[in-house]
This record gives structure tokens, sequence and C-alpha cells, in this order.
């Protein structure tokens, strides 16, 4: 049966899917006052590339090839901010004894103030901010969550790219 759906359909409703996340982010940000840290910010950033990669593919219509090529764009997409939310979950869950030196958890601060080889360290080291647990749904952080979506992403792309079935068309 899911073999049937069309790929164009999977990849509207990564799009929505993404959509839906990058807008509740951004209730919690500006509803209920949860300022994101520099990982939250990177992992907003991946939602919001794999939303118009989906987008464009959804409208594209891609057969064959093209949908590989928009899959694998997705699953890159998906375990670059897969391994931000790793990363933030690690720091979440085992905090350094002492805080994190919070230098203005700005992500905007971070990358105008210093050069991008000195930029990226300071992001993944983390701050004070990205460990701390403001939120959490059934005991999972919103890099926890993050990360359960990303790893849907990657299955979902992995599927279409490769385990996916084609049936072959009905002669008439």
């Amino acid at each position: 049966m899911l073999n049937r759906l069309p790929s164009r359909a999977v990849f509207a409703a990564i799009f929505v899917a993404c959509a839906s996340l990058t807008g509740f982010g951004l209730v919690l940000q500006h509803v209920e006052g949860l300022e994101p840290c520099p990982m939250c910010i990177l992992q907003r950033y991946a939602f919001v590339s794999i939303a118009m990669v989906a987008l464009i593919a959804a409208i594209h219509g891609p057969v064959r090839m093209g949908v590989k090529v928009y899959s694998f764009l997705i699953a890159g997409l998906a375990i670059a901010g897969g391994s931000v939310s790793v990363r933030q979950s690690l720091l979440q869950r085992f905090p350094a004894p002492e805080p994190a030196n919070c230098m203005a958890g700005d992500l905007d601060f971070l990358l105008g103030n210093f050069p991008l080889a000195q930029a990226l360290p300071k992001i993944f080291s983390g701050t004070g901010d990205c460990a701390k647990v403001e939120w959490s749904l059934f005991g999972l952080s919103i890099a926890e969550w993050a990360l359960v979506w990303f790893l849907l992403f990657v299955a979902t792309a992995a599927w279409l790219a490769v385990f996916r079935k084609r049936t072959a068309p009905a002669v008439a």
C-alpha cells in the first residue's frame, strides 16, 4: 500500500511536518518566551532547509533519479540536524560539572564576531543555555524530539530512494 503512495505526496508530508515543527518552535519562542540557544537555531535551520527541499520536490514531482537526488539531499540535511541534536542531547543529559561560558549565546553574535573556523567549535561546545532543559514532553527535551524527527526524515528518505519497491505501471 505504501508503495502506491506518490513520492510527491511523501515530499509534501515532509514539508508539512517541517513547517509545523518550525512553527511550533516559533510559538515556544514568541508565545512561551523560550529563547533558542545556538544549537536550537542550527536545528531550526536544518528543519527549514529540509522543508525547502521537500517543497521543491513536491512541486517538481520527480521520478526515479530525481526522487533519489531529493531524498539524499533531505537525508543529508537531516543527518546534519540530527548530529546537532545528538550533541545538545548529550549536553542536556550529561551536563558539565561547571556551567559553560555563556559567551553571549546568540548565533548571530558568534558568526558576526568570529571567523567560521572559530565560531563552529564555540557553537558545538554549547553554552549554559544549550545544556538547560526548559521544556519536555514524555520525558524528552526539544533537542531529543528534534532528533526523533530527523531520524524519521532519514528513514523516509532512505525508503524513498533505496527501499521502496516500484510497482509496474498498469497496462491498459
